[in-house]
Parts: C-alpha cells; structure tokens; sequence
C-alpha cells in the first residue's frame, strides 16, 4: 500500500480511499501519487495489474496508459517552439500543415450524406491549443460518431485517417474538446523537423528524468504495464488487453503516451515549480503562468458534455465554472476541501486523473486503466482521494 515519503500527507487515510475502491469493485485497481515543490510526499496503490492475474498490488512505478493526460505534455512542447520564436500561435493551421486545409465543417445531414462545408474564419494553432477549432471526439458527439460510421473514418485510435474528421463548428465560436492536440503533435513535427517521439524525449522527458515515459514500451515495460479493464457480464472487471496500436501510423499528442505516476508527477512537478525541476528548465515562468491562466475569454468548458458511446464514456458532469488554459482545465473557485481556485488539471480516457494547484503548492495524479471513462466509481475515487489528500494538509 502507500508509503510515506516526506512531509504530512495522511497515508492510512489515502491507503483507505484506495483499498476501499477496489474492493468494492469501483475501479480494478488504482495508484497514486502526492508531491509538493520539493519531494513526494505520498505514493501507493491498490489492487493487481490484471484482475485474476499474478503479482502484487500495482504502485507509482506501475506503467500505465495515461492517454489525454499526454495532451498538456504535447502541448508543452509546442509552447517551447512558441517561446523559441519558431511557431506562432496566431498562425493558419495550414501554414505548418496544407493538409489541415481539406477539413471542413460537418452542418448536418441529408439521410445518410454528410453535408459539409468550408469554415468560415480559419483554424489557427492557437484554436488548437484551447481546443476551440470546433475538431471533436466521437464518444462525446453523435453526430461525430454518426459521420465515422456512414464514411468508414476511423476514429483517433485508429489510422491517419482520422485526421479526416471534420470540424462540428467554426473555429473560435465555442469550447469543444477533441483531436485538436493530435493535429497540434503534427503542428510541432513540421515546425521542429523531428518527430513527435524524439522532440519529446529530448526536450521534456529527457531532461527531468522521466525515462519511463514514452509511445511505446520495451519489453520490461510491458510486462511491468497494467491491462485495460472492462464492465464483466458477473458485474467483476475483466481484462481487455492492449487498445493502444503497437504500430501506430503517427505519434498522437492528444492520447499516445505511456508513464508511471512516479515519473508523471515529475511533470507535474516541473509545472508547479514555474517549468524547472532540478535544475532542467523545460518552459518560461511566464509561459507556465499562461498556462494556468484562462485563454478562452468568455467561453466556458461545457458542464456537462453527454455520451455518444455508452461503451467508452459516462456523460462528462464537470458542473459549471471551469475554464481552459493550455493543456489544462481550470476551476475558476475552490472546490470545498479540495484544490484551490486556478488549479490545473485533466484526465485520460481509461481513468486516469491529475492536478497542479499552485496555490497550496502540491500536485497529485491517480491512474487505474479501465473503462467506460468517469464511471461512477472512477469519479467518484478522484474525489475521495483528492478529499483525503487535502483534510491532512489542514
């Protein structure tokens, strides 16, 4: 279970939080991680790799499938291009990538025909980055998953021709979340000359010793790597292996990446620390407080956002009052007994969960590998753990 390595974090009581979600069949498993400026202050887990496999509990050097927790790292590495004076924001997309110019805006449809047209104003890197393009995911839009299904588009986790996808609105007329950061992985290639893998690697998870976070894992890895877990017809979890591609056509910077909690949290770190950790800078202060800071003006991250796929998602009930940054998603007041106003956070796909709050000055993550994404149980583990994380710091 948890360790307590520095500081005042209550370990029996996130150990509980933990245990107590895995038995009651909430989640398959889960682990977790607490660090403040200077160290970890807690790490632990709960419940096998694989439900009826061999081993111990999983724990912070567990591997998991971190999924759009990679986006805020995909999106460092544009800042750093920004900040270099190779990449502008305001930028058309199609400057970086032509082929950004055959997406267009899905208006509806005529019996099973698509009607599409051209966007009305042009996407920019900076829509990207904010996710206001109007690019979405099929599991939160029905007529994105309609549109995949009567063309035969694959979906992102499919090959290059997702990035087909058309747009659900003009760019800048609203939030809507989406591929947007697997095009802005593309946008970062073309600027850098190198691929998404390598610019990664040499500039973020290289230099802060994050040497176990990557696209595709060694053999070691593997078998140190969690399964993805699904809903069983006995109500138990059941394995469902690997869903990511072994030989992916592209390097998705919305959902690609493979990490531990114990090499995450360095990420986190770095962010909480103004992008320096150790002594490796890998962004600006000042590009770290943008970050943080909200850049979608007067829209808003939706409160709720339904689910067009039972299978991969719950609805999404974030409740009113977030905002968006760059790579994170922003709560514009305290949550009681949790994270402070202008924490930043966001979560993967399989149910995994991270926070920097710089204001109390921690950052925490939790990971399980399972879906449907937000089930019940899942959300409310992020809770309970955040909950608990926080009523010991008091």
């Amino acid at each position: 279970m948890g360790t307590l390595i520095n500081g005042s974090v209550d370990r029996t009581a996130v150990d509980t939080v933990l245990r107590r979600a895995v038995d009651s069949g909430a989640v398959p498993h889960v682990a977790a991680i607490v660090a403040d400026r200077d160290g970890v202050l807690y790490e632990g887990g709960a419940g096998p790799g694989t439900v009826g496999g061999s081993g111990g509990d999983v724990g912070a050097a567990t591997q998991f499938r971190i999924m759009s927790m990679t986006k805020m790292v995909a999106t460092t590495a544009a800042l750093q291009l920004r900040d270099a004076g190779t990449l502008d924001l305001d930028a058309p997309v199609t400057e970086y990538r032509p082929e950004f110019a055959e997406v267009q805006v899905l208006d509806g449809f005529d019996g099973d025909t698509p009607r599409l047209r051209a966007p009305r104003t042009p996407a920019t890197v900076r829509h990207l980055l904010t996710h206001t393009t109007g690019l979405g995911y099929w599991f939160f839009d029905a007529d994105l998953a309609r549109y995949e299904q009567v063309t035969g588009t694959p979906n992102v986790l499919g090959g290059l021709g997702a990035f087909r996808a058309p747009m659900l609105h003009d760019p800048g007329e609203r939030f809507t979340y989406g591929i947007n950061t697997d095009w802005l992985g593309k946008v970062v290639e073309s600027v850098s000359g190198a691929g998404l893998d390598v610019v990664v690697k040499e500039n973020i998870t290289g230099p802060l010793g994050m040497d176990d976070t990557m696209f595709l894992l060694d053999e070691a890895r593997t078998a140190n790597a969690v399964t993805v877990h699904v809903p069983g017809e006995d109500g138990g979890w059941v394995s469902a292996g690997e869903l990511l591609p072994q030989q992916p056509e592209w390097w998705a910077g919305g959902h690609g990446l493979y990490s531990t909690p114990r090499d995450y949290v360095r990420f986190q770190q770095a962010l909480l620390r103004g992008g320096e950790l150790d002594g490796a800078r890998i962004l600006a202060g000042s590009t770290v407080d943008e970050a943080f800071r909200n850049q979608i003006g007067e829209l808003d991250f939706p409160p709720a956002i339904p689910s067009a796929d039972p299978a991969i998602t719950f609805p999404f009930d974030a409740g009113p009052g977030w905002k968006w940054g760059y790579g994170l998603m922003l709560n514009t007041s305290d949550v009681p007994g949790g994270r402070r106003a202008g924490t930043g956070a966001w979560a993967g796909l399989f149910n995994t969960h991270f926070w920097v709050d710089r204001t109390t000055g921690i950052c925490a993550s939790i990971y399980t590998n399972s879906l449907p994404f937000v089930s019940p149980g899942a959300f409310a583990l992020y809770g309970d753990f955040e909950q608990a994380v926080y009523a010991s710091l008091r």
